[in-house]
């Protein structure tokens, strides 16, 4: 013999719902726990089952001193399915609305753009014009470095690393005197230690570039000593 088939979820509900509107009283979830399996669902799934219907409003809880009691009664249920029914053919109306507005633009927008010779032709034009766009636009893109704009940023950029690096060589001169002066026992000391970390005879402060014209018409271009 074949092994009987469970219960889903729905008939499961439907059988809890069973014990409720035909005793129509209160009960508490160990009760519950020992009615379901006379209706088919096993005591361990009554709780899930019961928390389902809470969860949809078919059936009512309440904590009264330290038990949580369960009721549900034929007329709540059948509130409930009217407000629930009111609100879909609600929803129903809006969307049947929203369509028919919908449709409406579509129709709209329509108009104009039919099918036609000159429509094709016109579309083929717009397409080369997106092209020789997207080409000019990528060539403007090869000569971006040449852009006034830009160019004057990186001048002022270059202004600005300048005073940097020079108030930097400023502060590194005023440490190599403060050390020289305080410690002259270590000079032979402070003269590897600055040679190591680039500090040479030669360091010195940084010049800004010579600007050098190109011509008339052309842009300027920097050297640097």
């Amino acid at each position: 013999m074949s092994k009987k088939r469970g219960l889903s979820l729905d008939e499961k509900r439907e059988k809890m719902l069973q014990i409720f509107y035909g005793s129509q009283d209160f009960f508490l979830l160990k009760e519950l726990e020992k009615l379901g399996p006379k209706k088919g669902i096993i005591s361990q799934t009554v709780k899930d089952v019961v928390q389902s219907l809470v969860d949809d409003d078919l059936v009512s809880k309440d904590k009264i001193g330290t038990s949580v009691y369960f009721w549900s009664l034929p007329s709540c249920a059948g509130n409930q399915l009217r407000n629930v029914h009111r609100k879909l053919e609600a929803d129903l109306q809006n969307s049947k609305k929203r369509l028919a507005e919908l449709e409406d633009q579509c129709h709209a927008l329509k108009k104009g753009r039919e099918e036609s010779v000159d429509r094709e032709k016109a579309l083929d034009e717009l397409k080369a014009i997106e092209e020789k766009h997207n080409e000019l636009k990528d060539e403007m893109g090869q000569y971006a470095d040449n852009d006034p704009a830009t160019f004057e940023a990186m001048k002022n950029a270059i202004e600005v690393a300048h005073a940097a690096a020079n108030r930097w060589t400023d502060n590194i001169f005023t440490l190599r005197q403060w050390c020289s002066n305080n410690f002259p026992q270590a000079k032979e000391q402070l003269d590897h230690l600055f040679n190591e970390v680039g500090v040479t005879d030669d360091f010195d402060y940084l010049e800004l570039p010579a600007v050098v014209p190109l011509g008339p018409g052309e842009q300027t271009v920097e050297t640097y000593n």
